[in-house]
């Protein structure tokens, strides 16, 4: 069974999602994030795992459900933060961030003992999961973060190790306003598309 990392950052209003505002304050950027973050917990509390970690940059709020264990993200970049939550793994891993909120269970199920890795593209060209069924923090190491070719880079990498790769199906990361109604849109029962008509609400959008 495999070990579920969430890296994530405490949602505090001027330090998250601040590609969202405008048209959001943030405050209202950083509810959509603890909303986000809250939506993916729970999929992951719901995941079979053998252990399940959230990497944090910050400190736990009331959005961690029990069943967590909290480890700190270490220094760096965020290619050496990746590699650092795989380096405290032992066995089987997948990695996701906190800016799906319509991942699903289904989609977190992943055997990895009938590949080496998995691969979750994400739509702005990085990537929203990474699995390895070996883990080896080489591979995300100087890898180019947070760029349109993000995601390509990182899966060559697998390719060039040798790694056998299953390809997961892209999902869209919820970064601008446009991201975030898509994302509503498509999962529509999640505490995210709930925060999102609120804040609509509010401001009479």
């Amino acid at each position: 069974m495999t070990t579920l990392l969430v890296i994530a950052k405490e949602p505090v209003p001027g330090r998250v999602k601040t590609r969202l505002t405008p048209p959001f304050t943030p405050a209202g950027a950083a509810a959509l994030a603890e909303a986000a973050l809250a939506d993916t917990l729970r999929t992951v509390a719901a995941t079979p795992a053998l252990r399940r970690v959230l990497v944090l940059d910050g400190r736990p709020g009331p959005w961690l459900p029990p069943g967590f264990d909290v480890v700190p993200q270490c220094a760096g970049g965020l290619d050496e933060r990746l590699a650092a939550a795989f380096a405290g793994c032992d066995g089987p891993a997948l990695l996701i961030g906190m800016d799906t909120p319509q991942v699903t269970p289904e989609l977190l199920a992943v055997d990895l003992t009938e590949c080496d890795a998995c691969f979750g593209p994400a739509e702005d060209g990085g990537f929203w999961a990474l699995g390895l069924a070996e883990p080896n923090p080489a591979l995300l190491r100087g890898v180019p973060m947070s760029t349109p070719v993000t995601g390509a880079v990182q899966r060559a990498r697998l390719v060039a190790a040798g790694l056998r790769v299953r390809d997961l199906p892209r999902l869209r990361d919820v970064d601008t306003a446009a991201d975030a109604e898509a994302v509503a849109t498509l999962a529509p029962r999640t505490r995210f598309a709930a925060e999102l008509a609120r804040l609509r609400a509010v401001s009479g959008r």
